[in-house]
Order: C-alpha cells, then structure tokens, then sequence
C-alpha cells in the first residue's frame, strides 16, 4: 500500500482455551468459512493429546508449534545471471505464520480416520521433535546454513 500501513485486526481468544494464538491457528485451519468446524477438529486433537501424553494439551501444543517454527529462511536472488537462495531471518509474526501453516498443512496430508486424529498426530510428533513438519523446519535450517556464503546479498 501506498499511503498507509493497515491497521492491526483484534484476534478474539477462544471460548474453551482463552488463548488468542488457539484462535489464530483455527483460524488457519478453517477452510470455506467454517470456524466451528475448525475449533471442533482443533478441540478433537487437543482431547486425543491429552489421552494420550497424560499431559496439558495446551502445553504440548505450545512446545510443537515452537519445535516447528523455522527462525531462517531462504529467498531466491537473481544477481547476475545466476539465482543464489539467500538466507534471512524471518520476523517473528511471519515466523508464527509459518510454523502454524506447516503443521496444518502436512498433518492434512497423514493417513489417518479424521482430521482431529491427523492433527493430534501432527502435534504428537512435532512435541518429540520429529514428524514432517519439524523435518521441513530442519530442511530450511539447513539450506540456509549451506547457503550462508551468500548472505551478503541480502536486499
């Protein structure tokens, strides 16, 4: 935009957890509009979590969005004929939005019964430190540390 930054949008906390970051993850789970279906399937997770670790759901999910969250990433680069991936540090909302895509979108890919049960496995993995997301978080730490010659192009 050219004028003026937009403003910031006040993210309600949800009903059960009263926490504004559970809202922004339903949020992102939400496909078409459907946010009680979203907080269904975020509240199915947080109860098979809680079955099986024996401990605070909110807390495991917590510590798995933190394994997951890259604190790098790589940007592509034209610079003379060649394309160099140039790491940079991400800003820590990007970082947030990033880690919370990465667990949604590769627990949707799991094989299993419901998408409670992908997500709970999801969390599960991410909270042991490994799984498919916490594989991409590594993958793009490192990529950028095999790219850090180039970091001086940074733009």
């Amino acid at each position: 935009m050219r004028k003026s930054k937009p403003k910031k949008r006040i993210i309600l906390p949800d009903p059960k957890f009263n926490d504004v970051l559970v809202t922004k993850f339903v949020n992102n789970i939400m496909l078409e509009g459907k946010k009680s279906v979203a907080y269904r399937i975020f509240y199915e997770a947080m109860e098979v979590v809680a079955e099986k670790l024996q401990e605070d759901p909110l807390e495991v999910w917590k510590k798995a969005l933190a394994n997951v969250t890259p604190a790098v990433e790589v940007k592509s680069r034209r610079i003379g004929g060649a394309t160099f991936q140039i790491p940079s540090e991400i800003y820590a909302g990007r970082k947030q939005s990033i880690g919370m895509k990465n667990l949604i979108s590769f627990s949707r890919k799991r094989h299993e019964k419901s998408m409670g049960k992908k997500l709970a496995g999801e969390i599960m993995a991410a909270y042991k430190e490994e799984g498919a997301a916490f594989k991409k978080k590594e993958d793009t730490h490192r990529m950028a540390a095999a790219n850090k010659a180039f970091s001086h192009f940074r733009f």
